[in-house]
Formats: C-alpha cells, structure tokens, sequence
C-alpha cells in the first residue's frame, strides 16, 4: 500500500480531517514515536492529549493505543487540554515525550500532532527529523480497547488541568489579581484556555468559553480580525480595561487595551521584556523569529541585552531556552516563552504576566505601552495572509530569494535578509517581508511602518508587485 507522504512543518504535522488526517495516517505518526522512542530509551513514558478540535478525543486513543502496544507508557489526559498543560506535564511526570493531538490556529477542517520534548517543550528539530523518517506507509492499529492496556499497566490516566493550575496558583497572586482595577476580558475562541481563566479568574467576562470544536466555523487565531468580538465587548464596557485572547490550543496570545484596540505580538514581545527587565530585575539572553521586529534589538541594545535570531519555528527558540540562560523568547506569531516558566509558548502565562504588570504598576495597557515607545519609538505593524496558487506562490519566493524585486511600488530598501523567508528593510526606517506559511496554502507578507497608514500602504504596494 503506498501511504500519503507525512511532513512536519513549522510546529508539528497538521491536515484536514477525513482527506489526510484520518486514523491510519495518526495510527502511522504514533508508530513511527514508539519506534523512536524504543530506539532511544528503556521504558520510555509519553504524555498523550487532545485540544477542542472535531476527533481529538478519537485520534488521541489511537496514539495511546498504538504507543502502549510497543510497550510505551502512556499517561494519557483526561478531557480536553491546551498545549502548554501536555508540555508542562511532561516535565512534571518525568515522561520522555509528549504528543498533543492539535492543528493550533489552523481553520477548523484541520487537526495535527505535536511533539514535545522532555524539558518540557517543543521537541528538537533533530528529534522530529529522526521520528519523520521513522513514518513507514504501513501500520497495525491495536484492536484492544483502553482498559485493556490500563489492566497491563501501560496506560494511565491524568488530569492534566488541575497540575497546570495548582502550578499556576503558585506563580502569580490570584487574590491581588482578581482585585485589580483593570477588569479582564477573556476570549477563548472556543479554545482548550478555556477552563483555566473560568477557574483562576472568576471576575473575568468571558467569551467563547464552550466547547465548540467547529469554532463557529472560523479559525481559532488571535488576530484583530478574529476577534472583533473581544472589541467590541470592551468598547462597550467601561470597566474592561484589558482583553486577552488565546488560540486553538492556548499557547499563543492576543491582547486589547481600554479602547478595544489590538496589541500585537511585537509589542507584547515588548512590554514583557521591559517588565522582566525594567521592573522585576531579571536578565537573560532574548531569543526571536526572524519575522520579529527589530525594536527587540533595539531595546536589547539599550539593556544591553544579548540577542539571537532564529528560523520561524519556535522548536528552534525552545531549543536555545534548554541550553542558555532566556529572558524572552518569542514570535510574531504571538507565541511566546518567559523566563521562570517552561521552554514553551503559553499564551494563558504571558497574558497573566501583562496583568500583573498592569495591576502591580497600577498603570493602563496604553501606558505600558507608551513606556516601551519611550525606549524604542512608536511603530505599527499589519500582516495579509494571501490564499494563491501554489506554484504562483513557489514563483514569488524563488523571485524573492534570487534577489528579483528591486522596489516596491514607491517604497525602495537598502538591505535584505534570507534567515528564513526574505526581510526588506526599507529605506522609510520600516521593513517587510515575505514568507510561505509551512502548514497552510498561504502567503504571509508582513509590514511594518511609522503609522497605520504607512503600514497599510506598504502592504498594498507590496501585493501590487508581486501579484
């Protein structure tokens, strides 16, 4: 039988449902994990969950069952969960891996497999590379059911949320907290965060907070676009003074301010850095994406800060966490790792940071955010997803990389980078740049100026160019 070729991108491998995401194709992935796993420990132990998704629950079973008939121990979550609870699982119950049964942010057609490390994030890029070539095209799929690998002692059950929230009880002050002065907005986006703010945050207006595993038909990524919803409802609402959004599988992170305006990634980015830095005295390296704005290098210059600029892909960001000392580290994205918690993307964590940012400095989000534009000037960045013909968007990259375009409509640069993707830095002081999402058929341009109608412009100018 010859199988569907099976590509891990970015983060993880992710297909649509029933068309290459079908439990044959899960049941080979698990094979190939436990052949790893074997190959390269003596008893090895695997952390298994699922998210909100449509199946998660069906193909979660599926990798236990496969995992424990190569004699893998699988400790195996109870009810949904957000990728940062399998991660932070994994570190807590000493597994060797762990595998969360997600498709993130990607349209609800979709689901995927992650992999994650022993240290308690993603797994290496090496290690992923060595379980893909592991992927044989034929798979025995175990006929016994759960309780018959429970009775052998290869499975056990887990509640994977309440050691996430004990966890997080002891890292931030709930009491304080739910006191504050600046009320908290929660969009779950009908994602596995869900649970976890309705627990630790009773005074937070919710919404999307019900298991909806279609996400109302839209894709669970938080953009401004996405999540008119959050605005709105804060606009509306004197006292909300902060809105947190978080994707499909809670590790990546949206934010509003008082006015229901959208806080981006770059600028979180930011505002965590001068936080850990300017008020709570920590150091450490700055680890981010290349689509990452260079107001980081600036502010990392003005801390003296060191600073490392990776592929996109936060396995490689997670892979510096493990081996040196990060203070920050992070995408455009909005997935993004602090220092005291686990090498991980945990929008849930960094949203509660911000909050006791603002609520320990008694200050607005629009203030904070003033306060790192006192370090490294204002700017305003805007990203198009643009859905095109494959070979139409293979044609713009290769163009792109071979150095082809000399100008973008009126907008001229005086450097280019390749790290991954192709960045232009303008000679307006602003950059962009263009990339191929590696798990969905789209082609991101990213922007960025000195207003939002310069940025706006940009983009139009760029799309005009290369269309």
């Amino acid at each position: 039988m010859l199988a569907d070729k099976i590509k891990f991108g970015t983060d993880g491998w992710r297909a649509i449902i029933a068309q290459d995401f079908t439990v044959y194709n899960v049941a080979r992935v698990a094979q190939a994990q436990a052949d790893w796993l074997n190959a390269n420990f003596q008893n090895p132990k695997v952390v298994v969950g699922h998210d909100c998704r449509f199946g998660g629950e069906m193909f979660a079973e599926v990798v236990a069952k496969v995992l424990c008939a190569n004699d893998v121990k699988v400790l195996l979550a109870q009810g949904f969960i957000s990728t940062p609870m399998i991660s932070f699982g994994v570190l807590e119950l000493k597994a060797q891996q762990g595998t969360v049964i997600t498709a993130s942010h990607n349209p609800p057609s979709y689901n995927g497999y992650k992999l994650k490390g022993a240290h308690g994030g993603p797994s290496s890029p090496k290690d992923i590379a060595a379980v893909e070539a592991l992927i044989k095209d034929d798979v025995t799929i175990p006929s016994q059911n759960l309780t018959h690998w429970q009775e052998k002692g290869l499975l056990e059950f887990v509640n994977l949320e309440d050691l996430y929230v004990a966890y997080l009880q002891t890292k931030f002050d709930f009491d304080a907290l739910n006191k504050s002065p600046f009320k908290l907005a929660y969009d779950a986006m009908y994602g596995a965060g869900q649970n976890v703010i309705r627990r630790l945050l009773p005074t937070a207006v919710l919404l999307h907070c019900d298991n909806n595993p279609g996400f109302h038909g839209q894709a669970p990524e938080p953009l401004d676009k996405n999540l008119q919803e959050l605005s709105r409802t804060i606009k509306s609402t004197p006292e909300l003074k902060i809105g947190l959004a978080t994707d499909g599988d809670a590790d990546r992170i949206g934010l509003y301010d008082e006015d229901g305006n959208f806080v981006d990634a770059h600028h979180i980015l930011l505002l965590l850095l001068h936080y850990l830095y300017k008020y709570k005295g920590m150091t450490g390296k700055v680890a981010v994406a290349f689509s990452v704005t260079d107001r980081v290098k600036k502010m990392c210059e003005v801390y003296g800060l060191p600073i490392e600029v990776t592929p996109i892909g936060f396995k490689y960001i997670s892979e510096i966490m493990v081996n040196e000392d990060v203070l920050v580290g992070g995408e455009e994205s909005g997935g993004i790792a602090v220092k005291g918690h686990i090498p991980e993307r945990d929008g849930i964590y960094d949203g509660l940071v911000i909050y006791e940012y603002m609520t320990k400095s008694g200050k607005t989000l629009k203030e904070l955010i003033q306060e790192v534009y006192d370090v490294v000037g204002s700017f305003v960045y805007e990203r198009n997803d643009l859905t095109i013909d494959n070979n139409k968007k293979e044609t713009i990259i290769k163009t792109a990389q071979d150095n082809g375009y000399n100008i973008f409509g009126k907008y001229s640069f005086n450097r280019r980078e390749t790290i991954d993707g192709v960045k232009y830095h303008l000679d307006n002081g602003g950059w962009m740049m263009l990339r191929a999402s590696g798990t969905e058929p789209l082609l991101r341009i990213y922007a960025e100026g000195n207003s939002k109608e310069e940025t706006l412009d940009i983009l139009e100018n760029v799309k005009q160019t290369i269309l």
